[in-house]
């Protein structure tokens, strides 16, 4: 799992800050993102796990000021611990 975003990408949108109780039912279910764009999860405060499915399963915890890059067309979902307060950013 990266934490670098490739070369030649630039941010064009975020989403609002999301807490356990406001996060999107899209977020916890898999979906991807579509080709050519890149998210970066970013977590403000707690912990949440990021699920990449398939073989193997992976899972990474995601805490208080760290970030995880998800890449195009990965399918993934999310998963509160707790209280938390995340963005995803996106860049193409």
């Amino acid at each position: 799992m990266s934490k670098v975003m490739p070369d030649g990408v630039h941010k064009y949108s975020e989403t609002p800050l999301f807490t356990e109780q406001t996060v999107p039912e899209k977020l916890t279910s898999k979906h991807d993102l579509k080709a050519g764009v890149w998210g970066k999860l970013c977590v403000i405060a707690g912990s949440i796990e990021y699920h990449v499915p398939g073989e193997p399963v992976q899972v990474h915890a995601v805490n208080t000021g760290e970030h995880i890059i998800i890449e195009p067309r990965q399918v993934h979902y999310v998963r509160p611990i707790g209280p938390v307060q995340f963005k995803v950013e996106f860049y193409r």
